[in-house]
């Protein structure tokens, strides 16, 4: 049932609590995800190079509900289209169980593209998280419902621990504990009560069009800098597991160091609303650029588990303030009537670069270099030129006279 302004009066704390409990419960699926996922591939699939597909295959499932997703929460509210998402969350993991019994990697790989519609919502949460709430205030909501990822942090990987081997088949108890987290989603997202916009009745403005929004200045640079903070972050982690591993370290270590570098994405978003308001948006999303930059460059110092843990830790603060400054810019840049079609092309832009870059990644691990230590280098140094686009972007923003901003 769509959910109607009369029935259902915005209650934005009731909603913030519900986001960041959703966030920190049911986001637990994607740090599990990314830390088994290329493992779990590498086992099943017969080219090394393919390791990392369903991973990437995870995001193109985003890439492609990131609109239709915006669109049907546009008509249906946002409670329609979490509950929605969280079923195929649960049915791509089902999948992935069963093709681990089977040794199929195909239908792992489908699994996978399914679990990316579950992505795909869960980036809607930041958003939603503004709905009914003051623009001087969004930028805090949505730090606090990324917030709720540092739960998310802790609890992914302690089940990673739990149920990598628990079962015959190594993995398999894993995407069978991400089925039953999904079986919460509509338990938690009954609490939600966000009014559904509707349809747009004929002759009604409905804002600017997707070409308009783009000649926009804020937003196309907000868009550019979100694309490349989380892109960035998704090539280096989607590789982190293989290299701990490939460098001759444990499974196990490999779980520490993606919990440490999820804790680093989250942790700080108990602040960084605080230091937008305080410090303006561009400032901490240029920040969050230098930060990812200094992330690839203790990278490449080194292999040991220190260097990992300290490369990994400023990758998750550096997407932290990149994504959350960018996605505060994008916010405050268009009306209530355009939130659709912004957010839906935003979320398309950004996962379209997370995608490319966790299909590169893989390339770049397992086949574009002769062992581990090289793959990895590898990784990191090719987020060089993207850093470099983003900084240059940000730069012609914030110089561009503030009378035609």
């Amino acid at each position: 049932m769509t959910q109607t302004a009369a029935s259902a009066p915005p209650l934005p704390l009731r909603n913030l609590i519900v986001l960041v409990a959703a966030q920190a419960f049911l986001g637990a699926q994607m740090s599990m995800i990314f830390t088994v996922g290329g493992l779990a591939g590498q086992s099943l699939a017969t080219n090394p190079c393919l390791a990392t597909l369903p991973l990437s295959l995870i995001v193109l499932g985003s890439v492609l509900t990131a609109q239709p997703m915006s669109s049907f929460m546009a008509v249906y509210g946002r409670r329609a289209g979490f509950i929605l998402a969280t079923a195929a969350g649960g049915i791509g993991a089902a999948i992935s169980a069963h093709a681990l019994a089977i040794g199929s990697f195909p239908l792992f790989c489908l699994g996978s593209l399914l679990a990316g519609i579950y992505m795909s919502a869960q980036g809607f949460y930041r958003f939603a998280a503004t709905d009914g709430i003051a623009p001087e205030h969004q930028s805090k909501a949505i730090s606090w419902v990324l917030a709720g990822g540092l739960a998310a942090a802790v609890l992914g990987p302690q089940l990673v621990k739990l149920t990598a081997q628990a079962l015959v088949v190594p993995f398999q108890a894993t995407y069978l504990a991400i089925i039953a987290i999904n079986l919460a989603g509509p338990l938690i997202f009954a609490f939600l009560r966000i009014p559904a916009p509707g349809r747009r009745v004929k002759g009604q403005a409905g804002g600017r069009t997707r070409g308009e929004l783009l000649r926009d200045p804020v937003i196309l640079v907000a868009m550019i800098c979100g694309m490349v903070s989380y892109a960035l972050m998704n090539l280096v982690m989607t590789s982190t597991p293989l290299a701990v591993v490939g460098c001759g370290h444990t499974t196990t270590n490999a779980a520490d160091i993606v919990s440490a570098h999820v804790l680093a994405m989250y942790l700080p978003s108990f602040f960084t609303g605080h230091l937008i308001a305080r410090f303006g948006r561009e400032t901490i999303v240029g920040i969050g650029l230098f930060i990812l930059a200094v992330a690839g460059a203790v990278a490449l110092t080194g292999v040991d588990l220190e260097q990992f843990f300290l490369a990994l830790m400023l990758l998750g603060l550096g997407w932290n303030f990149g994504f959350i400054g960018s996605t505060a810019m994008l916010a405050a840049a268009h009306a209530p009537e355009e939130r659709g079609t912004v957010q839906g092309m935003n979320d398309f832009v950004v996962f379209g670069g997370v995608f490319l870059a966790s299909l590169s990644s893989g390339g770049l691990m397992t086949c574009a270099s002769a062992d581990a230590v090289a793959g990895w280098q590898a990784v990191n140094l090719a987020m060089l030129p993207f850093l470099t686009l983003a900084g240059a972007a940000l730069i012609w923003l914030v110089l561009r006279p503030k009378d035609t901003r």
